[in-house]
């Protein structure tokens, strides 16, 4: 039996068949049994009644069964037919099922035939509504499903734009066209909070009045999007609740989303309808996500502006520190080009001389002093080259150390100056110029010897202090270096302590732009009266 009641239409003028049908067989069997005895009212009544299957006399009087099956497909409705028909009424019964007709029954009629006639009529009234209700489902998960997959394609090329468009303002309105799109919104707006201020910009708009639009790039209070930014949490509000606010001329249903970064609003999202259909959780959700690429645009535009502004300094800093080092260099050149020819003039005379006359102490201190004068020569060549490019030799510090110790044995003896060294046995290379090297070290040694002081002592050491550097140390027992003077030790031609016993030089200054160009540090420990330790560290070879 069926669970609800099933309306049936009869179309009969005989009583006793209208009792049978109605009375006895349907009506018990909890159907909606409607009767009508004239053909001409069938087509109104089955307007109205909506019946699910209609039983209908093949003869009757006026019009006829065949008459109303032609009126009832002309009118568009679609109902199952069940023809009732004296037997031997085969052909017209055969031209009922041309017109439409779906079953027949044979005079005289029984209950059960009557029954599971409606039945199977029924049954396939029911196998129709069903496909049609799974039809129209399908359509609807189809249209639902493509509007998914609109959504996430929107919001992919959101996220691809934002790692790839330094345009804000591009940016921004392709975000706002995807806002409204996934929202299925009418128009929409960004907020922008300006930085070191809570005023609202509008930075962004789609299908906004003329006189909103115009107020692009400025502040524009709609009533609504301060309260999000000082709440934080998204707002849905449609209908009388959205009167209350200046927005409500442009619309009534209104989604507004906060902008967040580490949890701070730094913007807020409109989208506005102007039919009042209310946005539902996944709209949200999905406006959610869009808010976040809004978010990730602007952190990574201030990003990018606090990177340039860096990059500018540095190379203004760079540009003016290049600018120092071509003076220097500059002056260095002029200096080293006007004392080359007086020096190789002054020893070629010197050389003449000593030829001319015996050995005295008078020949052999100019000796000495031209030598030294050649010496700053070469050092300030050196220095002119040192910021060049590194050599690429394999150079041995251990070697290097031993070789200039050698070398100052002699000097070291006549000032009355010990000499001691502390050296691995392994070998402690790096990359480098050996002779750039080697004159760093020469420098720090000479410059010890000279102010160590008679009966003092001169101690080289190389270490390993961190793994992937060598640390060189040169300490003497001299006076010591004055704080104030500190900083001015590595300045080319620095003269240290009393000028009546030193003599300017650039050889500490040559050590400094030596290590420099290898890739090191050189510093300066020291203290009034307690000596002197100058240490450079040099980045080992890899192995």
């Amino acid at each position: 039996m069926a669970q609800s009641p099933d309306r049936v239409l009869l179309v009969e003028t005989n009583p006793d068949v209208i009792d049978l049908i109605a009375r006895q067989a349907l009506q018990p069997l909890g159907y909606n049994v409607k009767v009508v005895t004239e053909s001409p009212q069938a087509i109104q009544v089955a307007a109205q009644f909506s019946p699910d299957v209609i039983l209908v006399n093949l003869h009757m009087p006026g019009l006829s069964g065949k008459d109303l099956l032609v009126a009832l497909t002309s009118q568009g409705l679609e109902l199952p037919v069940i023809v009732l028909a004296e037997e031997g009424k085969e052909s017209e019964v055969i031209q009922a099922f041309r017109l439409g007709a779906t079953d027949y029954l044979s005079m005289p009629l029984r209950e059960a035939e009557v029954v599971s006639a409606v039945e199977r009529a029924l049954g396939r009234v029911r196998e129709r509504r069903e496909r049609e209700r799974l039809a129209r489902q399908l359509e609807k998960t189809n249209a639902e499903l493509q509007r998914r997959v609109r959504d996430l394609t929107t919001l992919i090329s959101i996220g691809k734009l934002v790692i790839s468009v330094t345009d804000l303002r591009r940016l921004f309105e392709r975000i706002m066209d995807g806002a409204v799109r996934i929202a299925e919104a009418d128009m929409g707006w960004l907020h922008v909070q300006a930085e070191g201020s809570k005023k609202l910009v509008l930075r962004a708009a789609r299908n906004l009045p003329a006189s909103v639009g115009a107020r692009l790039n400025a502040p524009w209070d709609d009533g609504i999007s301060k309260l999000v930014a000082l709440s934080g949490e998204p707002l849905a509000i449609h209908g009388a609740a959205l009167k209350r606010f200046k927005v409500a001329h442009l619309g009534k249903a209104a989604l507004v989303m906060p902008v967040k970064a580490q949890e701070a609003v730094i913007g807020v999202l409109v989208v506005l309808r102007r039919r009042e259909r209310p946005f539902d959780k996944s709209t949200q959700a999905l406006l959610e996500a869009v808010a976040d690429y809004a978010s990730i645009a602007l952190i990574n535009a201030r990003l990018f502006r606090a990177l340039e502004e860096r990059a500018a300094s540095l190379q203004r800093a760079a540009d003016s520190s290049q600018a120092d080092e071509q003076f220097k260099t500059d002056m260095l050149s002029n200096l080293y080009a006007r004392l080359k020819p007086s020096v190789e003039g002054l020893v070629a005379e010197v050389n003449h001389l000593s030829e001319q006359l015996e050995t005295s102490d008078l020949l052999h201190g100019i000796q000495k002093h031209v030598h030294n004068i050649r010496r700053l020569l070469e050092g300030l060549e050196t220095l002119l080259g040192a910021s060049g490019k590194r050599g690429k030799e394999r150079v041995d510090l251990v070697e290097v150390i031993r070789a200039v110790v050698d070398q100052h044995q002699a000097d070291a003896a006549a000032r009355g100056v010990k000499m001691g060294v502390d050296l691995p046995e392994e070998a402690a290379a790096v990359q480098g110029s050996e002779k750039h090297v080697r004159l760093a070290v020469e420098a720090l040694v000479s410059n010890a010897l000279r102010y160590a002081g008679r009966h003092g002592k001169v101690e080289i050491s190389l270490t390993r202090p961190e793994a992937g550097w060598y640390q060189v140390t040169v300490r003497d027992t001299g006076p010591g270096i004055e704080a104030a003077r500190q900083k001015q030790v590595f300045q080319p031609f620095y003269q240290q302590g009393d000028k009546t016993q030193s003599h300017p030089g650039i050889g500490l200054s040559l050590a400094r732009e030596v290590v420099r160009a290898h890739g090191g540090t050189i510093w300066l420990d020291t203290q009034t009266r307690e000596g002197a330790a100058f240490h450079f560290r040099l980045p080992a070879l890899a192995s």
